[in-house]
């Protein structure tokens, strides 16, 4: 989990310390809540686009990123998956300053294969992968639940995530 809060998480937190008196927003019909998730849903993009950034020197084989407000967990993680491509010569990140919430990626690939493809394929398979994991303990919660239920519910309580 990153050290300091994602964009995403800094306008929920604001949202919900909206004062009372601030006026409500209210949806009339069902082609309205989709329009604004749609729109919540574009300005996480262009926010998420906005904390990667490529730094000077790069080329289309060989590319250094800056990530804003992320940690060693995306770090090590996403070099994993990147040095799994075959077209990866090298993938290595680095913590520029501990005060700083940066992480710095390098990328370098063989013949004329694009940094920025890489890139895409390794977030895009790393967010593949979470679902995985996400999807198995769910369900691994969901049985323990009904073990716990057909066993008269013990005391142990599980906090949803």
């Amino acid at each position: 989990m990153p050290a300091f809060p994602s964009a995403h998480q800094q306008r929920r937190e604001e949202q919900e310390h909206t004062p009372r008196d601030a006026p409500a927003v209210q949806i009339s019909t069902a082609e309205d809540h989709e329009l604004l998730a749609q729109q919540d849903d574009e300005m996480d993009a262009v926010a998420d686009r906005d904390r990667i950034r490529v730094l000077p020197g790069s080329t289309e084989t060989a590319a250094s990123f800056q990530f804003d407000n992320e940690d060693h967990t995306l770090g090590n993680a996403l070099r994993y998956i990147i040095m799994k491509n075959p077209q990866v010569e090298f993938c290595g990140y680095s913590i520029p300053h501990p005060s700083e919430a940066h992480l710095n990626l390098r990328i370098q690939t063989y013949d004329n294969v694009s940094v920025y493809s890489v890139l895409e394929k390794g977030l895009r398979d790393l967010e593949d992968m979470c679902d995985v994991v996400i999807d198995k303990f769910s369900a691994a919660r969901a049985e323990f639940r009904a073990k716990q239920g057909a066993a008269g519910g013990a005391d142990t309580e599980m906090v949803d995530a």
